[in-house]
């Protein structure tokens, strides 16, 4: 009888039949966030970035060259005579047939300008850019007092020449009404409502009533009391 050999050691397949191979798994990696969505400028803002970028644009090409800080309101007004040349306003000269019609029946060969209310608003936008890209207030060419002066007598020339005269928009004032007023015709109103059968007709007879009748009569023992108050008493004897 042969003797039981010795077990030898298992064999590689075996063992990887019963040890499982953990296979190495990365860890999810983060999503990078989306860029937040640009917020969208209002129609004004959009306006006033394109006028800031011309006036800047408008800088390089001076010649001699100009820069920001050396600008003052004389460059301002230089700066809108330069912008007349693509206006879309008609504005007679004072020799033309036409100066002073609002509607010309024909045709002139007068130039075109920029309107007065562009050109104010456009001041208005370059000002507030100004300010806002960190400038002082205080040097703030389109807040001089000659571009000021420059804008009204543009606006007076227009009105003249067009025949289209300037009139200031004023604000309304809603009248207030007294409150005497008031509270009396709701005490009346109330009053007469809270009186069954008694209105406008109501009082209206009533007071003619109590205008035509007279005053009222004594009652009984009234009349009684006046005729022995009156009667004098007899003091002989029977």
């Amino acid at each position: 009888m042969d003797s039981p050999g010795t077990a030898g050691p298992p064999s590689s397949s075996a063992g990887d039949a019963q040890q499982p191979v953990a296979l190495a798994v990365a860890p999810p990696q983060p999503q990078p966030h989306p860029p937040p969505p640009q917020q969208q400028l209002s129609r004004y803002e959009s306006q006033k970035r394109r006028d800031w970028n011309t006036f800047l644009q408008y800088l390089r090409n001076h010649r001699p060259p100009l820069t920001l800080a050396r600008c003052s309101g004389a460059h301002v007004i230089e700066f809108l005579k330069y912008l007349d040349q693509f206006g879309k306003t008609k504005v007679h000269a004072s020799g033309c047939a036409h100066y002073g019609q609002p509607s010309p029946p024909a045709p002139c060969p007068c130039p075109l300008r920029q309107a007065w209310g562009s050109l104010d608003a456009l001041i208005g936008r370059l000002r507030a850019a100004y300010e806002e890209s960190g400038h002082a207030p205080e040097s703030n060419p389109f807040a001089a007092r000659a571009v000021r002066i420059y804008l009204r007598e543009v606006r007076d020339g227009q009105a003249k020449a067009r025949g289209i005269p300037y009139e200031k928009k004023k604000r309304k004032r809603t009248p207030a009404l007294p409150a005497g007023g008031a509270g009396e015709g709701t005490n009346s109103l109330s009053a007469a409502a809270a009186v069954p059968g008694r209105g406008e007709g109501g009082e209206q007879s009533g007071s003619g009533t109590a205008a035509a009748s007279p005053l009222p009569s004594p009652t009984g023992a009234q009349a009684e009391g006046s005729s022995v108050t009156a009667a004098p008493t007899s003091t002989s004897r029977v």
